[in-house]
């Protein structure tokens, strides 16, 4: 979605030559891997740095377009949400010190963020969900103003016709009705971004789906929305429930939701996965396209693809798969979405070293992995993962069943570590994050699992609204101190609030495990049931 010329169909003529364009930029993307005009030979990565604005009481605070104002620097940019602000790191050729690279400039953007932030009385927070917000924060009126944005939300909606409906079960139980897209605003992530041959996309495709469920295990960082403690990372489940476009009757039908993990593996070209978005979800949104791509292909100039660029925006596969032109030069991407943003830059650094390294790794050491292990056994451990983090189990090569924690330690960190080390990676950097994340599983301390401990610990002081506050405060400063999650200790509760903040609503004290009495009950059981409770 970063086209910014994006608007919703004005008649049927409008989306009929849309769609024209779309299925001649499929022939002019095979025709370029045909003729060997996509980039091949080099792998470089990069990253896209999501990040929560809040205010001195913790909670979400709308100041996303005062904040990039006075950045000024053509790295950041808005999200969904006016709470939300993201940067856009440099493109980083996979050898040698480029993760200790990438580490330098996210702590360069954290900074910026930082200083920018405190000038509009703002705060930083890394976490794939803020656990602070409440549904308040997601009216329309906290969605960056943009036409893209509403477009968006217009053409979800009306293809639904209906409110989002959704309940997830985790510790807890959150029953969600919902009238609009901003759902989508409570997730935020750090996205690694991995160019690969065409030649090899297939294949490395496949290892990235495999290895998701563990770097997943190993990374969660989002165990509480709306104040009910979920699934470890809980931003699988609601980012799937936020974008879903399917009426009643398409689910009844057996639709696919436009967040997905996939069903299959790819057989041979990136092209398998345009073209099956292409066939499974309808065209939501129009932009201004090229003319004639396939000629431009025969004159060996790379077209842009912005039809094929804006639909595959708005089909969020887990890993997708991405197209760009970067110097008249095109290439292929692979985009990891699962990464939480947080607990800290060390953190994130430590998961994308983990998350390469195990694809590098994987791809030296085996042959194709679809020998190995079956797509539905990959994807169990995809959601078992969002599920339970590091306490989940793990179908396996060989048809073993084993805790993803004994996985990591035993097999994945060592598989990691020959990947980093036959593409150049400079010894002490591999060392240094892949040792952060070690330590990470060894203690079964990410982020999911130091929010809800310091939860429980805080148990029966003050109110749930208080104790969230808390979480978010020891979070956010403890993330600027800069030690890995491994090492944090805690959150405590804190009487040292502002009172004010915590009684401003009725929802932030009130009780909500309620005992009821209907008018046909006995008296004595209302006056017993008040004794009681």
């Amino acid at each position: 979605m970063g086209e910014q010329n994006v608007e919703q169909f004005a008649n049927e003529a409008s989306q009929q030559a849309f769609m024209k364009s779309l299925l001649e930029e499929v022939r002019a993307l095979e025709a370029m891997l045909e003729k060997g005009m996509v980039e091949s030979g080099v792998s470089r990565i990069g990253a896209e740095q999501e990040m929560f604005l809040i205010n001195e009481a913790c909670q979400p605070t709308l100041t996303a377009l005062d904040v990039l104002e006075k950045i000024d620097d053509a790295r950041f940019t808005h999200e969904l949400g006016l709470f939300n602000i993201e940067a856009n790191l440099s493109v980083q050729e996979f050898r040698s010190d480029c993760l200790s690279r990438m580490e330098a400039e996210t702590q360069e953007v954290y900074a910026i963020a930082r200083e920018a932030a405190a000038k509009c009385n703002s705060e930083i927070a890394l976490v794939g969900i803020l656990p602070t917000l409440t549904k308040a924060n997601l009216g329309l009126d906290s969605m960056v103003p943009i036409p893209r944005y509403h477009a968006l939300n217009d053409a979800i909606m009306a293809l639904r016709g209906n409110d989002l409906q959704f309940t997830i079960n985790g510790t807890d139980q959150l029953v969600v009705k919902h009238d609009n897209l901003m759902l989508e605003a409570c997730n935020t992530s750090f996205q690694v971004h991995f160019q690969v041959s065409p030649d090899d996309f297939a294949r490395l495709y496949n290892i990235a789906q495999v290895v998701t469920a563990p770097l997943m295990a190993a990374a969660v960082n989002s165990p509480l929305l709306l104040g009910k403690r979920l699934w470890h990372e809980t931003r699988i489940s609601v980012f799937e429930y936020s974008v879903d476009a399917r009426s009643a009757t398409h689910q009844s039908r057996g639709l696919k939701p436009r967040v997905h993990f996939g069903n299959h593996w790819v057989e041979n070209s990136v092209a398998e996965i345009f073209k099956e978005d292409i066939a499974r979800f309808r065209v939501i949104l129009t932009t201004e396209t090229e003319d004639n791509p396939l000629a431009m292909v025969a004159q060996g100039i790379a077209p842009k693809l912005k039809a094929l660029c804006l639909h595959n925006g708005t089909v969020y596969r887990w890993n997708r798969a991405c197209y760009g032109v970067h110097n008249g030069v095109p290439h292929l991407r692979i985009e990891n979405r699962v990464i939480p943003s947080g607990p800290t830059v060390l953190d994130e650094i430590a998961n994308t070293a983990f998350f390469v390294g195990m694809m590098a790794g994987m791809a030296d050491k085996y042959g194709d992995v679809r020998d190995l292990i079956t797509f539905d056994d990959v994807k169990a451990n995809f959601m078992a993962a969002a599920r339970a983090g590091i306490r989940a189990q793990m179908n396996w090569f060989g048809d073993t069943h084993m805790p993803v924690r004994e996985l990591i330690l035993n097999e994945l960190l060592p598989l990691a570590q020959h990947g980093l080390k036959k593409y150049g990676i400079r010894q002490e950097d591999s060392d240094k994050y892949l040792g952060i994340l070690r330590d990470r599983v060894a203690s079964r301390r990410n982020g999911a699992r130091w929010a809800l401990e310091s939860l429980n610990n805080m148990r029966g002081r003050g109110t749930e609204d208080q104790r969230l506050r808390c979480l978010v405060s020891s979070m956010v400063e403890q993330q600027t101190e800069g030690r890995p999650v491994a090492e944090w200790k805690l959150a405590g509760f804190s009487d040292k609030q502002s009172w004010r903040e915590s009684y401003l609503k009725v929802s932030q004290f009130m009780a909500t495990d309620l005992f009821t009495v209907r008018p046909n009950d006995i008296v004595d059981f209302a006056a017993t049931l008040m004794d009681w409770r």
